[in-house]
């Protein structure tokens, strides 16, 4: 896959993610060292408490194989009693013990048990495959958490370096003589800016706070527990064809591959539901002994078989083929859907990615310098106060757009690579 002739885009603040403290604390605790990104997915990879789910579905299911294989436990019977001769004429002619001891063993109809091995083993794929798509879809969300705990970070920092400006001047203001109307009305312009500027402050650090929540819950760590993050920056490679992409979905999605499994599977179960038709064969050699003047003894062998007179194993086959049919709709349902979110993301992250693309690579740092120009000759009285107030807030509405527009191409591009299995890097992530 040939990397995008566009020049990378990049974006960085110098900051680090960092959620454990107020956007506006005055004195934060010591701050952990930073965690590189690949070190954060690998250690959510093999601490996250779910994991261990997944992971004795896989070993009850390789025990049921064991089980599928293996033929019914024989069974013991013993009877025990008295028995009584009387001649014709009534008399007693003879009393003794009587009992017998038989071991009955059934043997399943040829094919069974091939079946139900057959259905036992599609049970483990299942697991597997289960086990394959929460990995996936846990280091996609850990690399999305990471960035979205940058995007906080970085727009807080721009927000700090905002309010601090607004704080500045109103400190100033208040130290003037407000006599006359334009310096009070300048004077409530900046309050006001500064209460939206809180309210801004909020909102990232609910965002903050909200993902470093969740990464910590899924590397099995406490809520509350300090996490620095590397901060990444990001570039976006142009996906495959989408006629590739709907092509690698079908063959390698985690969801259609167990709607596929589940059909296979429900296959046997039909198969299986018609050999059960067949009866199976009880053997049963016993051993008897009665005592009662005479000693007989009687050594032979039963045989059982169960008579079909009701139509039970006939309505199991119908069920059988009633679910088969059910799972053959459901995966034409799933390939239908994945068609459609493959379609869906694709579409995303193209868009995304040529959005970001329109952005110069200095475009925030423009935006910053003009806004500190703004904040330098406003103070000299070169500068009007409105265009001071719109070039801080196009500073941060600035910083706001980038770095969602980098954050939902990359949710889109790992989703497009989660739902198609194809490896195209859509976004590489480096320290």
């Amino acid at each position: 896959m040939k990397h995008s002739s566009h020049p990378p885009l990049s974006f960085s603040l110098s900051v680090f993610l960092l959620g454990t403290t107020p956007l506006f604390a005055q004195n934060s605790p010591p701050e952990p060292a930073p965690v590189p990104l690949p070190t954060l997915v690998a250690e959510i990879a093999a601490n996250n408490p779910e994991l261990k789910f997944y992971e004795a579905e896989i070993s009850g299911a390789k025990a049921g194989i064991r089980g599928a294989a293996s033929l019914n436990d024989p069974e013991v019977s013993l009877d025990l009693g008295r028995k009584r001769v009387k001649d014709p004429t009534g008399t007693l002619a003879g009393e003794g013990t009587a009992w017998s001891v038989s071991v009955t063993q059934t043997f399943e109809w040829p094919g069974r048990l091939a079946l139900r091995k057959a259905i036992a083993n599609r049970n483990v794929e299942l697991a597997e495959l289960g086990y394959a798509r929460f990995q996936n879809a846990l280091a996609a969300r850990a690399r999305t958490l990471a960035y979205s705990l940058h995007v906080a970070n970085a727009e807080a920092a721009a927000i700090r370096e905002v309010a601090d400006r607004f704080a500045a001047l109103k400190e100033t203001f208040l130290a003037r003589d407000s006599a006359g109307i334009t310096p009070l009305l300048e004077t409530r312009v900046i309050e006001a800016g500064e209460l939206a500027l809180q309210r801004r402050a909020t909102e990232a650090e609910l965002a903050l706070q909200a993902a470093l929540i969740e990464l910590n819950q899924l590397r099995g760590a406490a809520p509350g527990a300090p996490l620095r993050v590397s901060a990444p920056a990001l570039t976006f490679n142009n996906p495959p064809a989408t006629e590739a992409l709907l092509a690698a979905a079908r063959e390698n999605n985690f969801e259609f591959k167990i709607k596929r499994v589940e059909l296979e599977q429900q296959g046997y179960q039909v198969r299986l539901a018609r050999n059960e038709r067949y009866p199976a064969i009880s053997v049963s050699p016993f051993y008897s002994q009665e005592k009662a003047g005479d000693r007989e003894t009687v050594v032979g062998l039963g045989l059982s078989v169960p008579l079909p007179i009701t139509s039970r194993s006939r309505s199991a086959v119908d069920v059988a083929e009633s679910r088969r049919r059910q799972a053959e709709t459901a995966a034409l349902i799933a390939q239908r859907e994945l068609e459609r979110e493959v379609l869906t993301a694709a579409n995303v992250f193209t868009t995304k990615l040529a959005e970001s693309r329109r952005w110069a690579p200095d475009s925030v740092k423009k935006f910053r310098e003009a806004a500190e120009l703004a904040d330098r000759h406003y103070r000299l009285g070169a500068v009007p106060i409105a265009t001071y107030v719109e070039l801080q807030n196009s500073y941060l509405d600035a910083v706001e757009a980038l770095l969602d527009t980098q954050r939902e191409a990359l949710e889109a591009g790992l989703k497009l690579q989660q739902l198609t299995g194809v490896d195209f890097n859509p976004v590489e992530i480096t320290p």
